[in-house]
């Protein structure tokens, strides 16, 4: 019930249960948005909740499940929203976080609880929830199918070996954005110093449209704009195409996570240690530490795990200098391991 990223987070978990109990059938309640990214996983039943009428959802779903039993019901998401939804689930084990990380009362809503952790990565406390049903080892796979047109929707925009860096400029929370005018000095970089084609990708809303056409007037190299002009398959599709991303905290890093393509995540705002990218932490941008210093007037170890420092000009502890060595270094490292295998693409 929350939103990509934390789908994106959910799936391992999925794939470990199915690895060890392949017989075990799972329903899985999410985001009617989220659903269209997962929603063609095998063996999965999905009930799709739209969070935007969440009263009659509630009742709607609430007679879908008013005679079915479960075994276990995994209550994965801390918000009040996701507890209320659970009281519809009839089943003898709810288990839930430790009361520590049990935040927004989900301690309320559930009978077992796993065992507690510190500082650990979501997708990893997520997987905790399979470790204390004894679901082991642990699988970081996703493997999510796409529908018939994802993978010709991104042949057409990357049809060929050239390097693409794909852009994904916002979050959803403005003050994790990184400036235009940044972007668009990292993007004539990887122009000019890799033959990179950028494709600027995201959603359809306001903000990135308006900073979707900053970063284009800003930029000496075209760029190609598809930010709002796909579905989130055919992202995913195109994610798994490209070269790399490079985009602030937000759904994007965890899809390409997902798609097997490395990411340049731009943290300040918040902690990638605990929220970014999952296999790419080598090559993201931390500057949380400093933000904690400077905005906060603490230590990083000071602070709880989940503290976000989602202040005015925090992105801008980022500088592109930093951005475009963190490229050149990832594409040195790709040209010299494909060149190895007697290509580069």
């Amino acid at each position: 019930m929350s939103a990509i990223g934390d789908t994106c987070h959910v799936v391992p978990l999925i794939r470990t249960i199915q690895r060890a109990w392949p017989e075990c059938r799972i329903t899985w309640i999410v985001g009617r948005v989220e659903a269209k990214l997962v929603a063609l996983m095998p063996e999965i039943e999905f009930l799709t909740v739209d969070k935007s009428k969440f009263r009659s959802e509630f009742l709607r779903l609430r007679r879908v499940l008013a005679a079915r039993r479960f075994d276990a019901l995994l209550h994965i998401q801390v918000s009040l929203r996701a507890s209320l939804l659970s009281t519809l689930v009839r089943a003898p084990v709810k288990l839930g976080f430790d009361r520590a990380r049990a935040r927004e009362l989900q301690w309320l809503f559930t009978n077992r609880r796993v065992s507690a952790r510190t500082r650990e990565h979501v997708l990893d406390s997520f997987l905790g929830f399979a470790e204390c049903l004894g679901a082991s080892p642990r699988v970081i796979e996703w493997n999510l199918p796409l529908p018939d047109g994802a993978a010709d929707y991104a042949r057409r925009l990357i049809p060929d070996a050239q390097p693409t860096l794909l852009i994904s400029p916002c979050s959803s929370h403005s003050l994790r954005n990184w400036r235009p005018a940044f972007y668009a000095v990292l993007a004539d970089h990887a122009a000019e110093r890799w033959g990179m084609r950028v494709i600027l990708c995201g959603g359809p809303s306001r903000i990135e449209r308006e900073i979707g056409d900053s970063i284009g007037r800003a930029v000496r190299h075209p760029v190609v704009d598809q930010i709002g002009r796909d579905t989130l398959p055919q992202m995913l599709a195109l994610l798994a195409r490209a070269a790399l991303l490079v985009g602030p905290d937000a759904g994007p890093v965890h899809m390409a996570t997902a798609a097997g393509t490395p990411v340049i995540g731009l943290y300040a705002a918040t902690n990638p240690k605990r929220s970014g990218p999952y296999l790419s932490g080598r090559w993201c941008i931390d500057r949380y530490p400093d933000a904690v210093r400077k905005f906060l007037g603490k230590e990083p170890e000071e602070v709880p795990w989940w503290t976000k420092v989602e202040r005015p000009g925090v992105m801008e502890l980022i500088q592109p200098q930093e951005v475009m060595q963190r490229l050149d270094d990832l594409m040195r490292e790709r040209r010299g391991s494909v060149a190895g295998q007697g290509g580069f693409g």
